[in-house]
């Protein structure tokens, strides 16, 4: 078996109600609380722009970091076409700081819905997007930016972006997709997100070219932190759940199900999508053995489907804890887990 996994978290969109952000905006924290009694050792926020879900993602883990201890917190991605370099590092040196070092940083050059918010963004949005992300690692990474002391009224003080939080450049994330977003992050030291579209390459189906990424970033990786790549993967077991649950999730794989029998066009780009895992923990299992993506080092992020309710999620999350990732090779990340024996006891009706 290859499919071994070393580290695994899950990845939401924070969907809400129509005129009701409150009420979503509270069960996704619920749901990173669960996912941290549960062991899972990341939980991801995506932020999502003119949809219903979180579009503001650093102020939703600053929330998520006073709910949680130990589980560290993720932005899955924050797109950095509508961001300002040095106000987005002073955030996330913020939420950091609150959350005692647990965030790791999110980022892609994306600017998603760009024909119609390019009117309310910055006057520079010709920008190419990667001299973006180079000014952002350097506004982390807090060099000094003037050689004499800012005159505030704390006193003389190193003119630096703060806070500054030493290591904060080394937990940066490339969320990526083309042969030129994974080329950079190698090059760059970064550590590399990939989702389940991929830009086809040479290839005809999603796995061999998400793997092709994979060699080539592990070939082209340049840095003094670990090589490290998280892929996201939509799970949906249905072992535990009600036959009501389990109609739905067949639905809706049937309604993705076609645009991964063939690579698609996107943007100008030739794309492959990666088939959903739903079906019995077992099935589950083995496909995940059998994903060449996972190679004993590859980390595990659970994409979960848009739209679906608390207890649906609730359940996916106990299979995949329960049934799925330990026949993986995983084990709860958690010191609360650990702490806490009992909640390996609990069953799925309980965490619904």
């Amino acid at each position: 078996m290859t499919g071994r996994i070393p580290a695994a978290g899950f990845i939401l969109a924070g969907n809400h109600p129509e005129g009701d952000p409150r009420t979503g905006l509270e069960e996704t924290l619920r749901l990173f609380a669960l996912g941290e009694d549960l062991g899972f050792d990341v939980a991801g926020i995506r932020q999502r722009h003119l949809e219903r879900g979180i579009s503001s993602a650093l102020p939703f883990l600053a929330a998520a970091s006073q709910r949680t201890r130990s589980i560290r917190l993720e932005t899955d991605v924050v797109p950095l076409g509508y961001e300002t370099p040095f106000r987005l590092a002073e955030d996330y040196g913020t939420v950091d700081a609150l959350s005692g070092g647990r965030v790791n940083v999110g980022i892609s050059t994306s600017s998603p819905h760009g024909d119609l918010l390019a009117s309310l963004g910055r006057s520079d949005d010709s920008l190419d997007p990667y001299t973006l992300i180079g000014r952002f690692l350097e506004a982390l990474e807090g060099d000094v930016l003037a050689d004499e002391a800012l005159h505030t009224p704390y006193g003389p003080q190193v003119p630096r972006i703060e806070p500054h939080v030493e290591g904060l450049r080394d937990r940066v994330w490339l969320g990526g997709g083309s042969e030129r977003s994974v080329r950079w992050a190698a090059e760059h030291g970064l550590k590399l997100l990939l989702g389940n579209l991929s830009d086809a390459g040479g290839h005809d189906r999603f796995e061999p070219a998400q793997r092709h990424h994979l060699d080539l970033y592990h070939s082209l990786f340049r840095g003094t932190g670990e090589a490290i790549v998280g892929v996201e993967r939509v799970i949906v077991p249905t072992t535990t759940a009600t036959a009501e649950q389990r109609a739905h999730y067949l639905a809706y794989a049937e309604s993705r199900n076609a645009r991964t029998a063939e690579p698609a066009q996107l943007g100008g780009r030739r794309v492959v999508f990666q088939r959903d895992l739903i079906g019995t923990a077992e099935e589950i299992v083995d496909r995940l053995a059998d994903d060449p993506s996972f190679d004993g080092r590859t980390e595990l992020r659970v994409a979960l489907p848009y739209g679906f309710g608390e207890d649906e999620y609730r359940q996916i999350l106990f299979d995949i804890r329960h049934a799925v990732l330990p026949e993986l090779g995983w084990a709860p990340g958690s010191e609360h887990s650990r702490d806490a024996p009992e909640t390996a006891s609990i069953t799925a009706h309980e965490v619904a």
